[in-house]
């Protein structure tokens, strides 16, 4: 393997299928089966997942509401949905922890850096919960920050696309893919890696970012291996 530790990052809406809300079970089953496919490699992973298939703290802010209160709905969210695949990867015999940035002790343990590692080094998969448990802070830089911490050798970002492009492929049939790209030409030219305060994070720490398409089968198995997918960002 190439990366002995990776953290991945999951959004929300990657739960949902075909859905127009919430989390589809089936959807979930198939993300489990990849992660417990590159456990069995060795591979150690800790997991960061949004929460967009059930609440964002962002969209409720500009409706009116508290933008702390509408980002601790949003905090809430990704518990449900690191609950959910936390269920699905323990039916498949795969031992998980989910920790969260919130205090919730009938739920989950709370977020401690040298509590996350060592469930990490017994095999564990370590699902973060509640992004940073601060508010104004995306999932995005709660992916780089725990990558950070728990001393990731790099963030995957699972997509629906296979990799970064030059602009949004669906709309611009012209757009190329980026095999590789620089964390400064991302924030220089707005490339939608991750937000502009998670990209910074990472570069600062020399983290690099893959973006790959985990939709298609096989995918997370060739990333961990170091194969050519996706745009690689560092």
């Amino acid at each position: 393997m190439k990366y002995a530790r990776i953290l991945l990052k999951l959004s929300g809406e990657a739960l949902m299928g075909e859905q127009k809300y919430g989390i589809d079970p089936a959807v979930v089953a198939m993300i489990a089966d990849q992660i417990k496919e590159i456990r069995a490699l060795g591979v150690e992973v800790g997991l960061v997942i949004g929460g967009g298939n059930i609440f964002r703290g962002v969209a409720g802010s500009t409706k009116g509401m508290d933008r702390t209160t509408a980002d601790h709905m949003g905090m809430l969210a990704t518990m449900i949905n690191a609950l959910a695949l936390q269920d699905a990867l323990e039916q498949k015999g795969v031992h998980t922890r989910t920790l969260s940035g919130l205090e919730m002790p009938k739920v989950a343990e709370s977020y401690i850096r040298r509590r996350a590692t060592r469930h990490l080094e017994k095999g564990r998969v370590v699902i973060f919960g509640a992004g940073t448990g601060n508010p104004y802070f995306s999932t995005d830089t709660a992916a780089a920050l725990r990558g950070n911490e728990i001393g990731a050798e790099v963030v995957m970002k699972a997509t629906n696309v296979d990799g970064v492009y030059t602009a949004d492929p669906k709309k611009d049939a012209t757009a190329k893919r980026y095999d590789k790209v620089s964390f400064q030409e991302c924030l220089e030219k707005g490339l939608r890696v991750m937000d502009a305060a998670a990209i910074a994070l990472c570069m600062e720490n020399k983290l690099p970012i893959l973006v790959f398409d985990m939709n298609k089968p096989g995918n997370l198995v060739a990333a961990v291996k170091g194969e050519a997918i996706g745009t690689l960002v560092g």
